[in-house]
């Protein structure tokens, strides 16, 4: 373990490093080429390199890179990012303006950090590709094994194992039994008993960085036995919860005063901090987009009039926030047809004239429904709303496919940019929509807004072949 956390460590720094070369060479590029940075005097211009360098020292203490850590969200990963640099822009602001109180470098700053927190997207992008990389390769591994035969063990293997960017090695399980639905694919090294006879000597065992059992609640002696081994040994101990133990539903503690309680899903938009500052994000996002909307309306009512008779907006009813249902609207991208509020839109679907296959392939049909965000009955984000047919089919044929609803509906979605947008042809795609618009709903931050928002305008960009 600890080579492998020297090695973090050292992609932590080399992370560091890269931040202060990345600023000092935007520095000299803006003293260069920005005009009026350019006039600055000699001393003057030291000053401002040397306070810029300063100030990201004090930030990068606070909110330094978390790339280098296996379980960490790019939800959290763009929230250092802003943090990191907002500070090194306040930070230098502050500095610089105790050193001389008259220096003009409000708008310098802000220029400045404009482009560095550009500069540190595409570079965090790229830093956590290449650490992906290294680690599919072999590099930076962490080994752990497993205590325990049962079945959770067997799913817990298969998701440390397929994704190869976490960097894990399985070595294998003790367990008087077989695992089962293993197929073999997990070694087994040797039987429980075996394992707690040779706990006294750790160095008999094949222990590796981190240890996962899984074990009835009964054998409490034998889990606290093996927890203070790994204390011991400095390895990192993690409890299971066997299948048996589990009541098939997804608990997520709260508290009544200090009373614990359990409830089935967690919503941070119940929070009304949250739920206020997730609506300003929609209110001042909503007005941003409807600008270029109105700009473009005139274009798109007249080339809709002339190759389809009709009105310029479609309106459907669907299902919104509390199972309520609301007019959705939308550029009509199809000839006007019976079959709108119960037949999905197809890949090569006769009702779509040209201008509206167009419109569809680059999300221009959606931009009305900033209307709805402005309104309140949309967000910018959140699960994308269904036509009152697909809730009513699929509400019966899907568990917990209503919970969508706890939160509003939005205008692009997690779902939407992880590989469910568009035609759900198969009930397991409309499965997997309902189970990642339920994840969104339970682990909300303004970060996971801003970063299903970017991930939208990369596909929109990179022609999602969902696009239709």
């Amino acid at each position: 373990m600890r080579n492998n956390n020297q090695t973090n460590n050292l992609i932590k720094w080399a992370i560091i490093l890269g931040d202060f070369i990345a600023l000092n060479v935007l520095l000299i590029a803006f003293f260069a080429w920005d005009s009026k940075m350019h006039l600055w005097s000699f001393d003057k211009g030291n000053v401002f390199h040397v306070v810029c360098n300063l100030a990201l020292a004090i930030a990068e203490y606070r909110f330094y890179t978390v790339i280098h850590l296996r379980m960490v969200s790019s939800a959290d990963i763009l929230r250092r990012i802003v943090l990191l640099v907002v500070t090194q822009t306040i930070a230098a602001y502050l500095i610089l303006k105790t050193v001389d109180h008259d220096l003009p470098v409000g708008f310098a700053l802000l220029r400045v950090g404009t482009v560095y927190l550009v500069l540190q997207l595409v570079m965090r992008y790229l830093e956590r590709y290449l650490v992906k990389f290294y680690r599919q390769s072999g590099g930076n591994t962490r080994c752990a094994i497993f205590v325990g035969s049962d079945p959770e063990l067997n799913t817990l293997y298969h998701k440390l194992k397929e994704d190869p960017a976490l960097g894990y090695k399985i070595m294998g399980y003790y367990a008087d039994e077989d695992i089962e639905g293993n197929n073999g694919e997990l070694v087994k090294l040797g039987t429980l008993k075996e394992f707690m006879e040779k706990l006294d000597c750790p160095q008999e065992l094949v222990l590796g960085d981190e240890v996962y059992v899984c074990l009835p609640r009964r054998e409490k002696e034998t889990i606290r036995k093996i927890s203070q081994m790994c204390d011991l040994n400095i390895k990192r101990f993690y409890y299971v919860q066997v299948s048996l133990e589990t009541i098939g539903i997804n608990l997520k503690k709260e508290f009544v005063d200090d009373v614990e309680v359990y409830t089935t899903h967690e919503n941070p938009l119940q929070n009304p901090i949250n739920k206020a500052l997730k609506r300003l994000f929609d209110i001042a996002l909503s007005i941003v987009f409807l600008i270029p909307t109105i700009i473009i309306f005139p274009f798109v009512y007249l080339i809709v009039k002339i190759q389809s008779p009709g009105p310029i907006f479609f309106k459907q009813l669907r299902t919104g926030l509390d199972g309520q249902n609301f007019y959705c609207y939308k550029f009509r991208s199809m000839y006007v047809n019976k079959e709108a509020d119960t037949v999905q839109a197809t890949k090569h679907d006769p009702r779509k004239f040209p201008f509206g296959s167009f419109m569809r392939k680059f999300n221009i049909d959606e931009l009305p429904q900033f209307a709805n965000v402005l309104i309140g009955n949309m967000s910018i984000v959140g699960p994308r709303p269904h036509m009152l047919e697909h809730t009513k089919q699929y509400s019966q044929l899907i568990d917990k496919y209503m919970v969508r609803h706890f939160v509003k509906p939005g205008v692009t979605g997690w779902a939407q940019v992880s590989g469910f947008r568009g035609e759900t042809k198969e009930l397991w795609q409309m499965e997997g929509r309902v189970k990642r618009d339920i994840w969104y709903m339970e682990h909300w931050t303004i970060w996971l807004d801003l970063r299903i928002i970017f991930l939208t305008f990369r596909k929109i960009f990179t022609q999602d072949k969902n696009a239709y």
